[in-house]
């Protein structure tokens, strides 16, 4: 059997420069989702998956994340209690009390898979799940916990998927060669990372998270930087899958991704969410329905 899996890696090192200036002092990672920022969704999904020892791997400029999952100040505590606000105080409790978050700077090249082997330490000799701080996916079950039932089944290493639709965005992902296994599991023959659209084996993206085996830390410690002079985590696992590491791709069910890496895809995040909010969605979808109207006037 599978080990558990106890533990999960966030990558939230990222400069956030197709963001700037707004991520010159604030992390990409917090930004608003309406009032909870992006980082918060994902920290959820973990958690709604079973994992409460949540590992973040950050850098300069981001101590605003270790504040947002920190118990909240005593001046705001104060406050809030002033004002009778004890449902608000409860919540902010509740967000640092959600998980056990530990907290490693990323050092070395730049590249996706960096922020991963600074985990080592913590992750030790298991396996553990990483989830990038800027997406996530809703789904019931939650992605994770999809992803952690086929590992639990057939081992090696599970990546998500979504079918993405429009042909021309496959260039923005890493895109995997597939077989079937069962349902809605495959196995993946080959990743290929941003492909000409043209050229991409299938229309399923590999995104936002990886269970991976403890063999993964070797494996990027053996890298030359690869394409754009960065460590790729997806050139890791093709070194582990040509070692004979069986890689499972689980197209997500009753899921819905939401990118938050771009600024056209973050405000289509926040205007989904906004309408679906219980305080404000109603108002929201209508405040849209007038702007659509006006426009057509």
């Amino acid at each position: 059997m599978a080990k558990k899996i106890t533990k999960a890696l966030i990558p939230a090192a990222g400069f956030g420069t197709r963001f700037l200036p707004q991520t010159k002092a604030l992390p990409k990672e917090m930004l608003p989702i309406v009032d909870k920022p992006v980082i918060q969704y994902v920290v959820e999904e973990v958690v709604a998956s079973g994992i409460e020892n949540i590992i973040i791997v950050t850098g300069a400029t981001k101590r605003a994340i270790e504040d947002h999952f920190d118990v909240p100040n005593q001046d705001l505590v104060q406050n809030l209690i002033n004002g009778k606000k004890t449902e608000v105080l409860e919540y902010l409790k509740h967000i640092s009390d959600m998980a056990n978050f530990i907290y490693v700077r990323q050092k070395g090249p730049y590249g996706n898979g960096t922020p991963v082997l600074a985990g080592e330490a913590v992750i030790e000799d298991e396996p553990f799940a990483v989830v990038w701080g800027d997406e996530f996916i809703y789904a019931d079950p939650p992605r994770l916990s999809q992803m952690i039932k086929v590992h639990e089944k057939y081992g090696g290493i599970v990546i998500s998927g979504m079918r993405i639709q429009n042909k021309a965005d496959l260039k923005r992902y890493g895109v995997a060669d597939l077989e079937p296994v069962e349902g809605n599991v495959f196995k993946i023959k080959g990743i290929v990372e941003k492909p000409d659209p043209d050229e991409a084996p299938s229309n399923i993206a590999m995104v936002g998270a990886y269970i991976l085996p403890p063999e993964i830390f070797s494996a990027l410690k053996s890298l030359k930087p690869g394409k754009g002079g960065e460590i790729w985590l997806v050139d890791a696992i093709n070194l582990l899958k040509d070692k004979g590491v069986p890689i499972y791709a689980v197209e997500i069910e009753n899921g819905k991704y939401y990118d938050t890496g771009n600024k056209l895809e973050y405000m289509k995040t926040v205007v989904d969410l906004a309408c679906k909010h219980p305080e404000i969605g109603e108002e929201f979808n209508k405040y849209l329905q007038n702007l659509v109207q006006n426009s057509k006037n």
